[in-house]
């Protein structure tokens, strides 16, 4: 094909000035055209980081690994991960990058093309996302939950709730603070069992995944990208004449993606909102104390298995390795610096996961060191105080050597109360315990809920803290699940032709399916069902198919000639330390986190999760699948008084 310069003279004039003249216009019009192309180029491959880095945090440093850490021992979980972190999940990380940007195809065809017999690992990360796209809906709905309550200008996690009939819930709030209340009372509408409410629904939950997955569908129907996706070039056409010869000019300009920007500034907004919410708890009574316990590192729990399954189950849960969204955005993207994108994703990832982590535990410490008989002490104070401003009666007023018995007796007092003295008096005391919690009185998906709805209500105007808080978190969670659905949605446009005729149906059977299978984690069950799926089904599931991915590529294709190929492709061999890594460090590290995996599955201590009980105290554990008892590591309370209960699997 004859160049721009070629064609020109031909067509220009023979004299010898003007001929001049017009080369040298036209030249100056390429060098336009090669910096404007530079700029689009670079300004992408920004954005293409940024969305990955969001990609990553949005599903799971958020709430996932902040609950992980602390059911851990903090420190020690800490530095489990960072270790596992470096060892294998940056180095797979990279593999699925570099196998992206090498074979320019999506997860199904990438394994076709590399081992076809075990082009089967395509289809189960497709399965995989189905289930990740299901319990993380619900997260989704839960922020959606959170966000539609932040326009209160009383924000209704602050206090107890003024309930209209007498029964023993209303004195459950004040035995735990009304934070994880709400979450537990309000939000969830928790049964005490697994095995309880399954078939019944949450109305607000139902109708908060349904909003979830309808957005959703419009998103994929109108073919908005509010995720990782490529778009379509929207280069100014006077710039695309100026250099015709250029296919990269043509081909893949700069993404003029709104939604794209929105969720990148989202993720802006949301650090800037936590580093405040960081500044303002380490304020807070016991803020240093909880700190040094958030670092300090037992080594003698290394020795726990269950430790080292958590930690690198997270690694490659929190990496998204497994999913094939690494490999379809890699397929797409420009660039060849992987080896510093992968870093830097996990290294943001990690930063952000130790920043939200430290405002939890400082809220948990401020919790426990609340609780108790210094609950006693400020209810009482506020009790007498409201009573010496004329709002509530003198009838109101608490014993006089109240403060000299223990703290439940001031439970007692309340509950002998008339009926129209209790309901103010629970409604008008502290957002604090009287029962005196440890510091990890609760633990779950649903500690970062609770935790930030108390950072937020430490600020002036907190509704508004509140509303763009979890508003950032609404438009993460819609972006990270859309990565997600990419994950299934791509592949099979790909492979099936009659998705690729009817695009809309491959979106109306994905988020149809979604709805409906997601209802079950709207039950009054379904928190604890959810926990299940993320702490014991989703990892294992990851993990086997990193295992296959690490087989396929280090041994099977081989490690040597996947890097002799990709010295023809890049111009550079890769770095040698990394073939030796995926050949005799991740595979074994991820066939050892297999074994322990299985044998968690039939160990003689069952796992556990945690559940709202009528019967028991605010403890610091979590129910499992078949739990047929109930029993609590910590002191009894009577029958009725509702709480967090372990129950576990025999």
């Amino acid at each position: 094909m004859e160049s721009l310069e070629e064609i020109s003279e031909e067509e220009a004039p023979k004299g010898p000035r003007t001929s001049s003249f017009l080369s040298g216009k036209l030249t100056a019009k390429e060098i336009l055209a090669t910096k404007t192309q530079n700029y689009f180029a670079e300004t992408k491959r920004t954005e293409d980081i940024l969305m990955q880095v969001a990609f990553s945090i949005g599903l799971g440093s958020i709430w996932r690994f902040p609950y992980l850490c602390q059911r851990n021992g903090g420190g020690s979980f800490i530095l489990m991960y960072f270790f596992m972190l470096l060892s294998f999940g940056i180095p797979l990380l990279y593999m699925e990058m570099i196998m992206g940007h090498w074979l320019r195809v999506d997860n199904i065809r990438v394994w076709k093309q590399l081992v076809p017999w075990l082009g089967g690992i395509g289809y189960a990360s497709i399965l995989v996302c189905i289930l990740m796209s299901l319990y993380n809906s619900v997260i989704i709905t839960w922020s959606l939950s959170y966000l539609a309550n932040s326009f209160d200008n009383s924000l209704p996690w602050n206090q107890c709730p003024l309930v209209k009939t007498t029964n023993v819930t209303d004195l459950s709030c004040l035995r735990t603070v009304s934070h994880q209340y709400f979450w537990y009372h309000t939000t969830l509408s928790a049964s005490g069992h697994i095995e309880e409410g399954v078939d019944a629904l949450v109305l607000h939950l139902t109708l908060g995944i349904f909003a979830a997955w309808f957005l959703l569908f419009l998103t994929m129907i109108t073919g908005l990208k509010i995720s990782m996706q490529a778009c379509r070039p929207v280069l100014p056409v006077m710039l695309a004449s100026a250099c015709p010869s250029s296919p990269l000019l043509l081909t893949s300009g700069f993404c003029l993606d709104p939604p794209g920007q929105i969720l990148i500034f989202s993720v802006f907004l949301l650090y800037i909102v936590l580093l405040c919410f960081l500044i303002r708890s380490l304020f807070l009574e016991g803020a240093v104390a909880s700190l040094r316990r958030m670092v300090t590192t037992e080594l003698s729990s290394w020795a726990s298995l269950d430790l080292w399954r958590q930690a690198g189950g997270h690694v490659v849960y929190s990496l998204g390795l497994g999913l094939g969204t690494t490999i379809n955005f890699s397929s797409k993207a420009g660039g060849n610096s992987y080896i510093q994108v992968a870093s830097l994703v996990a290294l943001v990832n990690l930063v952000t996961s130790l920043l939200l982590t430290s405002i939890i535990f400082i809220v948990l410490e401020f919790w426990a060191t609340t609780s108790g008989h210094t609950c006693v002490e400020k209810s009482v104070s506020k009790l007498i105080s409201l009573i010496k401003k004329g709002v509530l009666p003198q009838d109101a007023k608490p014993p006089e050597d109240i403060l000299l018995l223990p703290a439940l007796d001031y439970l007692d007092w309340i509950s002998n109360l008339p009926q129209h003295l209790q309901y103010p008096v629970i409604h008008f005391s502290p957002s604090c315990s009287i029962m005196t919690q440890k510091d990890k009185f609760m633990e779950g998906p649903g500690l970062a809920f609770a935790a930030f709805s108390q950072a937020i209500s430490l600020f002036p105007g907190a509704s508004l803290w509140a509303i763009l808080f979890f508003l950032a978190l609404v438009i993460m969670g819609l972006s990270t699940l859309m990565s997600i659905l990419e994950g299934i949605v791509c592949p099979l446009q790909t492979s099936f032709s009659l998705f690729r005729r009817y695009p809309k149906l491959l979106s109306v059977l994905i988020c149809l399916g979604g709805f409906l299978g997601s209802l079950v984690f709207t039950s009054h069950a379904g928190s604890y069902i959810m926990s299940l799926f993320d702490d014991c089904l989703v990892p294992l599931t990851l993990i086997v198919i990193v295992a296959f991915q690490n087989v396929a590529l280090a041994w099977i294709y081989g490690a040597r000639r996947f890097r002799e190929e990709m010295f023809s492709k890049l111009g550079h061999l890769l770095w040698s330390f990394f073939t030796f890594l995926w050949r005799y460090v991740t595979l074994p590290g991820l066939l050892a986190l297999f074994t322990i995996c299985l044998t968690q599955l039939h160990r003689r201590v069952p796992s556990y999760y945690i559940a709202w009980n009528s019967s028991m105290p605010a403890c610091h554990f979590i129910p499992d699948i078949c739990a047929v008892h109930e029993e609590c590591q910590h002191s009894r309370f009577k029958a009725g008084e509702p709480g967090l209960s372990n129950h576990r699997q025999q």
